[in-house]
């Protein structure tokens, strides 16, 4: 079947949520007349009763209900996409990248205060769980986690890294009045995926032996760490920028005050030239400032 004339479905759209042939036609600037001819019309062209003619106003039928939601929904798309393609407030988009773990708890946290600072812009924000290099059309700006090694882009240092060992509270309880962090690391300890070595560096750097953990569980992000430890088991060594949110939400507590500088850290990457377009500067100026101040 032939699509029935757009000017019949803008019409049948208002009659439709308006309840009324009239009210549709002062919305269109069309009388009355001509909004009843056009949905006669459209009625022979689908061969079905849409409206339900009344002493005041028109009712739908169920037919006319089931197609007045795909209608709508057609025309409100025609109309997004219009706007959006040749408005003259077009507007702008970051795509951003950044590990699992940053992009839930340090990015994604606080990427309201970025949007209502920058109504023009719109961000779109993807994980990964290792990344070393930007792949075709995926981001403009990359958070990499690493050396800032990488020759793809533009490379800015956001700032030096510390981890701490966190547990659950009650996992802390279970332990006594003078837990230690060796004891707490012999019942079972959670492991992240290319951080193994910051149990041995932390146990030097104050001066215990390593214990032999009864129980190891691994994970290849944070974060996936972190929410498993909120059942209320393990110890795990964490960035402190990804463990603050458990932290000031109590769900997570640290058991000593040492803290682990970490050798690698957050970098951002942007992406050859892409640091020309204003939206990227804006995004940049403000992932730096997170950094700096989160």
């Amino acid at each position: 079947m032939d699509l029935p004339h757009p000017t019949w479905l803008r019409s049948f759209e208002a009659a439709a949520r308006l309840g009324s042939f009239s009210a549709a036609a002062e919305e269109l600037g069309l009388t009355p007349a001509a909004v009843s001819q056009q949905m006669r019309l459209l009625e022979q062209h689908l061969k079905t009763t849409l409206f339900e003619r009344l002493p005041r106003g028109v009712a739908l039928t169920d037919m006319g209900e089931a197609y007045a939601q795909p209608v709508r929904k057609g025309l409100g798309d025609i109309q997004v996409a219009t706007a959006g393609l040749f408005g003259k407030a077009r507007r702008q988009r970051v795509k951003v990248r950044a590990s699992i773990s940053c992009a839930a708890l340090v990015i994604a946290p606080r990427l309201q205060e970025f949007l209502e600072r920058h109504p023009e812009i719109e961000v779109e924000l993807s994980t990964f769980v290792w990344a070393n290099r930007f792949q075709d059309g995926i981001s403009d700006i990359d958070i990499r986690f690493g050396f800032g090694d990488w020759t793809d882009g533009r490379v800015t240092h956001l700032g030096h890294e510390f981890a701490i060992p966190v547990c659950p509270p009650d996992y802390l309880a279970g332990f006594g009045d003078a837990p230690t962090l060796d004891r707490l690391a012999a019942a079972h300890v959670l492991t992240i995926h290319g951080s193994e070595s910051d149990w041995p560096r932390l146990f030097a750097q104050i001066g215990l032996p390593l214990p032999v953990a009864t129980r190891v569980t691994r994970f290849d992000s944070s974060l996936m760490a972190l929410q498993s430890m909120t059942a209320g088991s393990g110890l795990a060594i964490v960035l402190e920028s990804f463990a603050q949110p458990f932290l000031d939400r109590g769900l997570v507590v640290a058991p000593v005050t040492d803290r682990l500088a970490i050798r690698p850290a957050h970098f951002l990457v942007e992406r050859d030239g892409a640091w020309q377009r204003d939206e990227i500067r804006a995004f940049s100026d403000w992932i730096r400032g997170l950094f700096v101040t989160g």
